[in-house]
């Protein structure tokens, strides 16, 4: 069996963020009235990123919990108006994120044949845990996506609906960016 090749990324800082790049997260719904919700996609405005190729490679992000808006709300009963966006918005700075510092930093990253293999530590409302995921790199970007359970971090899902209406414990988080030095 031929061994295939690993994706190379020049050695150097790359700066990841909103000027070349989305972070997003993507919610789902449970409960015994799910359909009365939406899946949520949310985008994360504010955040940087760096990639350090190199021996080793190491990966940082932070991000600003107040910045998260939302772009889309697929399913519910009816579409959401901006009202409905606002309310979303204000109820994650106030209950959910709770207006606290979000961070990763990797700490073992590996080539993979079509990127990174990377685990590191997960920073969220002060509990910090692991979280493994992979990179993809192709044609000068990355696109990643991590699987984070909310609970794992001390948070409660966000219920509605005295909890008929549930937000999934599991969010996808994913970054889509153009490597720039």
């Amino acid at each position: 069996m031929d061994r295939l090749p690993r994706v190379s990324i020049s050695p150097g800082s790359y700066r990841l963020g909103p000027d070349n790049g989305t972070l997003t997260v993507r919610t789902g719904r449970t409960g015994a009235v799910a359909k009365a919700g939406h899946d949520l996609l949310l985008e994360v405005t504010s955040w940087s990123a760096t990639l350090d190729a190199g021996e080793p490679t190491a990966i940082e992000l932070t991000a600003d919990a107040t910045s998260l808006k939302v772009r889309e709300g697929t399913g519910g009963m009816q579409a959401l108006d901006d009202g409905d966006r606002a309310n979303i918005e204000q109820t994650i700075d106030d209950e959910v994120l709770r207006r606290e510092p979000i961070a990763f930093r990797s700490t073992e990253v590996t080539g993979t044949a079509d990127g990174l293999s990377v685990q590191g530590e997960l920073t969220l409302l002060g509990t910090t845990r692991p979280v493994a995921f992979d990179v993809a790199v192709a044609d000068g970007r990355v696109h990643a996506v991590a699987v984070v359970r909310q609970t794992d971090f001390g948070m409660k899902p966000y219920s509605a609906l005295f909890g008929a209406l549930k937000v999934a414990d599991e969010v996808k988080v994913a970054i889509d960016a153009e490597l720039s030095i």
